[in-house]
């Protein structure tokens, strides 16, 4: 996977060599296949999060499930006690 920040290129999908990590219907992430990364201590991640867990509940082909989990995982961002402005590597 293709991080917009180099110093996060030390995350990759271990499930390229190990297939046994996937769930069902699930594929690995491709090693060009941009991603972006998210920190509960940005600031703005937490409302980011919540923002596309909104976006996915209109979103008649996406299961609710799918937004009720987006929704606590940005409530649970969002009580991480340490906050800082993003910065640059």
């Amino acid at each position: 996977m293709r991080h917009a920040r180099t110093d996060y290129d030390r995350f990759q999908d271990p499930a390229l060599n190990d297939p046994s990590l996937l769930g069902e219907g699930s594929y690995p992430i491709a090693a060009d296949e941009p991603v972006f990364l998210l920190r509960a201590n940005d600031k703005h991640a937490a409302k980011a999060v919540a923002y596309y867990a909104m976006r996915l509940s209109q979103d008649t082909e996406v299961d609710p499930k799918m937004a009720s989990i987006c929704t606590e995982w940005a409530a649970e961002m969002a009580r991480w006690p340490k906050k800082k402005t993003p910065d640059m590597p």
